[in-house]
């Protein structure tokens, strides 16, 4: 079993905002849905490969900056092209104030 990883604190992403991390070199997006919820996903798009930590979050959406792509920070699944494949999202566990991310990568949602 692959242990969580501390990767954050929670004071470190404002509700509404993503930042970037390096979680084992692979480069991710940590989400704060304005719900509370935190989100780790792949940080780049599967259309062209932009980093989504400069996209807009809206709501549990992100949009990639580049082209327009959006996706579902929860699930990974493709809300608009011109991407077609899924995100790869990771478990989070919030203890105390730290962030942390499983490496292994949750099966992957397509819509």
């Amino acid at each position: 079993m692959t242990d969580f990883i501390p990767v954050a604190r929670t004071s470190d992403i404002p509700p509404g905002q993503v930042r970037y991390f390096d979680l084992l070199g692979a480069p991710i997006a940590i989400c704060h849905v304005e719900d509370g919820g935190f989100y780790a996903i792949d940080d780049e798009c599967t259309h062209d490969g932009g980093s989504l930590n400069q996209g807009e979050l809206d709501e549990d959406q992100i949009e990639c900056p580049r082209h327009g792509a959006r996706f579902n920070v929860r699930t990974g699944a493709v809300i608009t092209l011109p991407a077609t494949l899924p995100l790869h999202t990771y478990p989070v566990r919030i203890e105390g104030n730290q962030i942390l991310v499983n490496p292994i990568p949750n099966p992957v949602v397509r819509r």
